[in-house]
């Protein structure tokens, strides 16, 4: 497994990707995220995951986003901001690949937490992250749970 760059000649087939029918609700879908990592492009870390020459995911982290500063203004923070696994692809472990790999980003930048957001309903990722070692925090972002793994 490994992670690319998008490029002129991975991103169509990244637009293509699609996660399984019941999931499209939870997760945006990769034009969505691109649009993002476009317009946040100082914060945003877009990534295609591949199995050998096989594309099975994409993954967007963000790095070093200001939380809340209302409360903390230094609260900076580094995560996973979107996982979109192919529908074909899931429960081979490309997804706890990729929370690993951001995990390994946010370290190399001296990030000493990963944070994520999942949408609290049945039959959403809330075990996946969980079984991970990540915890909720307390907060809400946008009616998600907000979650945090000590790295």
């Amino acid at each position: 497994m490994r992670l690319e760059r998008i490029t002129p000649e991975n991103y169509e087939a990244a637009l293509a990707l699609s996660v399984r029918p019941d999931q499209e609700d939870l997760v945006a879908p990769v034009v969505k995220s691109l649009a993002e990592a476009y317009v946040f492009a100082d914060h945003a870390w877009p990534r295609l995951i591949y199995d050998g020459d096989r594309l099975v995911g994409f993954l967007m982290a963000f790095m070093g986003i200001p939380w809340d500063s209302n409360r903390n203004a230094g609260d900076l923070r580094s995560g996973l901001w979107r996982l979109n696994i192919a529908a074909d692809a899931q429960g081979h472990g490309y997804g706890r690949f990729a929370v690993e790999a951001v995990c390994g980003e946010i370290r190399a930048v001296g990030g000493t937490r990963a944070y994520v957001t999942w949408e609290p309903r049945v039959g959403g990722p809330e075990e996946f992250y969980l079984k991970l070692g990540f915890r909720p925090t307390g907060e809400q972002s946008g009616g998600e749970t907000v979650g945090v793994l000590d790295l």
